[in-house]
């Protein structure tokens, strides 16, 4: 992994202990990802009323569907539970990394109103190298949020080394 300077990279934000411990959860997924020979990525999904709606993980090795991110995963399963957009406005994902451009997409058409992710995109692509199967779209998810027509609170990167942790010697160089 190449050294960047310090400042390259954005400032951590400090989390109070209910988005520490559903972040935490999303990590621990991210690891469960790892050990299933999928890319490393987790993610929560909690009611305003601190109820856990929806938890998955990043599957795209095991069933070949690129659209299989930890995010994705977690917004499909809300499907099952039928529930009101305005229930969902009110739910936080805790993704365990910066969601991309398509987990945005899905964050913003399920209507969820707040984001809070581990380790950013930035931090991510050191991990990943410069390989071309690796890349992604160099496009924060602020930018997604910021076109929506409803508000998406979004926070992070928070518990980076917690996060990062689970893509040391995950990617190929």
């Amino acid at each position: 992994m190449t050294a960047l300077p310090f400042d390259f990279f954005p400032a951590e934000t400090h989390l109070d202990e209910r988005d520490g411990r559903y972040l935490r959860k999303a990590i621990v997924w991210s690891h469960a990802a790892r050990r299933r020979g999928n890319r490393p990525f987790g993610a929560v999904i909690v009611s305003a009323a601190g109820e856990v709606l929806a938890e998955a993980y990043c599957n795209t090795a095991e069933t070949g569907d690129v659209t299989g991110h930890a995010e994705t995963n977690a917004v499909r399963m809300l499907a099952e539970r039928k529930l009101a957009r305005e229930e969902l406005a009110g739910a936080t994902i805790y993704s365990s990394g910066e969601p991309c451009v398509m987990c945005a997409g899905a964050i913003f058409w399920a209507n969820i109103g707040r984001v809070v992710f581990g380790i950013d995109a930035e931090r991510l692509r050191v991990f990943r190298g410069e390989r071309g199967d690796q890349r992604d779209a160099e496009l924060s998810c602020r930018d997604v949020f910021r076109a929506s027509p409803h508000p998406i609170e979004c926070i992070g990167p928070a518990l980076v080394d917690e996060a990062a942790a689970a893509h040391v010697g995950a990617w190929k160089t």
